[in-house]
């Protein structure tokens, strides 16, 4: 029932959506999905319209109000707001990826390196001294400690680069 009603109003909508969309200052797409979802919507509460084209005319128009409503409401920024050094959603997803990869490879490491990498990579920003309390090694020997785990992650990753 629901496949043959989207069915049959896919082009009304897109015809429409398109007719009306660029008046508003709004994209056809746009338009389009706010309207599929409003019968989504209708569909959940009270089943199909009775007359499903009037339907979606009407829906198209009232979306097409609302957009307008919300254009008047908003403002654009008078200057840009500050950028914080390029940290947009996207880099940080990217960052936050990274991360990942480097914590699952850390886990990989032999030994006592997992810990001893975590403990290098923690937020706190431990000192040696701390690092070496916290892992009961001395603390002259964290420095080729860490150099032979660097190495082993080094290793463990590059195949991982190399494949990107």
């Amino acid at each position: 029932m629901t496949h043959d009603l989207v069915t049959a109003l896919g082009p009304l909508l897109t015809a429409e959506a398109s007719a009306e969309a660029y008046a508003a200052g709004t994209e056809p797409g746009d338009l389009e999905q706010a309207v599929w979802l409003r019968l989504l919507e209708r569909l959940d509460a009270d089943g199909p319209p009775p007359d499903p084209g009037e339907w979606l005319r009407r829906a198209v128009r009232s979306e097409v109000r609302r957009s307008r409503r919300t254009s008047r409401l908003e403002r654009p920024y008078a200057i840009e707001p500050v950028d914080d050094g390029g940290s947009g959603p996207e880099e940080l997803a990217l960052a936050a990826a990274r991360g990942r990869v480097l914590r699952e490879a850390v886990r990989r490491l032999p030994g006592r390196c997992p810990r001893l990498m975590e403990a290098l990579l923690s937020p706190k920003d431990l000192t040696y001294r701390e690092i070496a309390g916290e892992l009961g090694i001395s603390q002259g020997s964290l420095g080729p400690e860490r150099s032979r785990c660097l190495g082993c992650l080094r290793r463990l990753l590059t195949p991982e680069v190399a494949a990107r």
